[in-house]
């Protein structure tokens, strides 16, 4: 896609509202985490045998991690032939430590994953970030400057949280909300993070359907995790409330593991039949 073509079509998604940024239709997508196979961040044709087998469990698309996203600057042509018609939901930043007066990834990195990532057919930019604690002003800030900084690149944008953002009585995730441009940063759930933490999960997506662009989708069983479906998550309470927002964005099979595991067939292919059964195809 032409970059000027991806730029204006970027902006023109953005202006609808970030519940309809992936389409015309109010259809909810079915997506996973490319991270719950064992891909070698030195050998592509990892992450290549990965993309065959999610679009051969019949997903609409998938998410990757920008290290995978950097390997592939010299493979631009032969990743595209791989992605076998799947959508390239997002590339996600995730860092160990982030930029310390913001807690969101530094922006000289942001721009150069989101140059890639929209070379490479990216729908958006995903950033994972740190604990404000009082300097929620200064984090919300630094994500608008980002979701500015992506959108000239033709992307959208996205805040993905981890735990401690979704804890407590007044949790973090609630004030960046308030606190960022709904034009500029919409909001990736981790459902499984919010729900181990306590949250309402169906609740939550209900408030705010307007700002998610996706939901990531995990299931925990006496704290474990196990294959999505087969725990204690409320998958079809949470399913009920975005349909009943007419919610038109991605949810995610997250099947990546705290143990570093890499379930890959073993948990995609359960993960994609509750999908189904909640979602519909």
């Amino acid at each position: 896609m032409p970059m000027e073509f991806r730029r204006l079509f970027g902006q023109g998604v953005i202006l609808v509202g970030m519940a309809h940024q992936d389409g015309v239709t109010a259809k909810i997508r079915l997506g996973c985490q490319a991270n719950a196979w064992a891909i070698d961040p030195g050998r592509p044709e990892t992450l290549f045998s990965s993309l065959q087998e999610i679009a051969g469990l019949g997903f609409s698309g998938f998410e990757m991690g920008f290290r995978n996203v950097m390997q592939l600057r010299d493979a631009k042509e032969e990743f595209a032939r791989e992605r076998r018609g799947l959508a390239f939901f997002g590339v996600h930043i995730f860092l160990h430590e982030y930029d310390l007066a913001t807690c969101v990834p530094p922006l000289d990195l942001a721009r150069e994953v989101a140059e890639i990532g929209a070379e490479l057919g990216a729908e958006r930019l995903i950033v994972s970030g740190g604990p404000a604690g009082h300097a929620t002003d200064a984090k919300a800030a630094a994500l608008n400057a980002l979701g500015e900084q992506v959108r000239r690149f033709g992307l959208g944008f996205a805040y993905h949280n981890h735990g401690p953002e979704v804890r407590g009585p007044e949790p973090e995730i609630e004030v960046l909300l308030a606190g960022t441009d709904p034009s500029l940063v919409g909001l990736l759930l981790d459902a499984g993070h919010a729900f181990r933490a306590g949250i309402d999960v169906a609740d939550f997506v209900g408030r705010h359907a307007e700002r998610l662009t996706g939901v990531h989708l995990r299931d925990f069983r006496s704290g474990r995790q196990v294959p999505l479906g087969d725990g204690d998550f409320p998958l079809d309470a949470v399913a009920r409330a975005l349909r009943g927002k007419s919610w038109s964005g991605w949810v995610l099979a997250e099947e990546e593991r705290e143990d570093g595991s890499k379930p890959g067939l073993s948990a995609m292919r359960p993960a994609r039949l509750a999908l189904e059964r909640a979602f519909g195809k």
